[in-house]
């Protein structure tokens, strides 16, 4: 029931963290693996490259989503795909008053933009195929900003409820649409925070869990939510936290 043989994930920000280890994940279950990247890193073509040494189909693609003509080529390339991933965003920490309009601006392009409008590519192919998955990389600042977070939580909220429409909008026809909303996530992205062990130790403390998720902590929930054992799970928020909302 785990096996995705026959489908194509698009799994976007995956030269990396928890978007390659979720493209990993697929693509062992035997999806064809669509990387993704803002540019032509080192990093994406190591993703590539470690897929395909496990005998993964795979390419990779480059895109800047917070390019409106970047993102649609991005899903123009992509058009095959019956999986779709929202993992890349960009954050920013700062408080409210400190954040410019330009800066403003590229993290709802990048974060929410992006995600709307490769829903509003992919969403209506697989509504017309009868079979597709689209998951959301969210965080569980959605729900409970984190301080110097404000933006980069509302997007995600946002990106959140745009799920539970889609959910609504294609259940008939063979589609979820589904969010895990990651915790504290030992990846590159965090390295420099959680090194500070001032920080990084009372942080744990306040996890059930007694310690920080990996990558593939994420990835296992979401090759189940693509698979057909969870073919009756749309539009639900599952949190990746170690219990910490609890």
């Amino acid at each position: 029931m785990l096996s995705l043989s026959s489908h194509i994930a698009l799994v976007t920000g995956s030269s990396r963290g928890i978007g390659r280890a979720i493209a990993l994940a697929l693509g062992r279950a035997g999806a064809k693996i669509l990387f993704h990247g803002a540019t032509d890193s080192a990093a994406l073509r190591d993703a590539l490259a470690a897929a395909q040494s496990e005998g993964i189909e795979a390419e990779a693609h480059v895109a800047d989503l917070g390019d409106a003509t970047s993102c649609d080529r991005l899903a123009a390339e992509c058009a095959a795909a019956d999986i779709l991933v929202l993992n890349a965003s960009v954050q920013s920490y700062g408080h409210v008053a400190d954040f410019g309009n330009e800066e403003f601006d590229r993290m709802v392009n990048t974060n929410l933009r992006s995600s709307f409008r490769l829903v509003r590519a992919f969403g209506p192919s697989m509504a017309a195929k009868g079979w597709g998955r689209i998951i959301s990389v969210g965080s569980v600042n959605a729900g409970h900003p984190a301080p110097r977070l404000a933006i980069y939580a509302a997007m995600k909220a946002a990106q959140k409820n745009m799920m539970l429409t889609a959910a609504k909008e294609w259940a008939a026809n063979g589609v979820t649409a589904n969010t895990i909303s990651p915790g504290v996530i030992a990846t590159d992205r965090n390295s420099k925070v959680l090194a500070d062990a001032s920080f990084a130790d009372p942080l744990r403390e306040t996890i059930p869990a007694k310690r920080f998720g990996t990558a593939e902590d994420c990835a296992g929930i979401v090759l189940a939510l693509c698979s057909d054992a969870c073919s009756y799970i749309t539009g639900a928020d599952i949190p990746v936290d170690g219990g910490m909302g609890l």
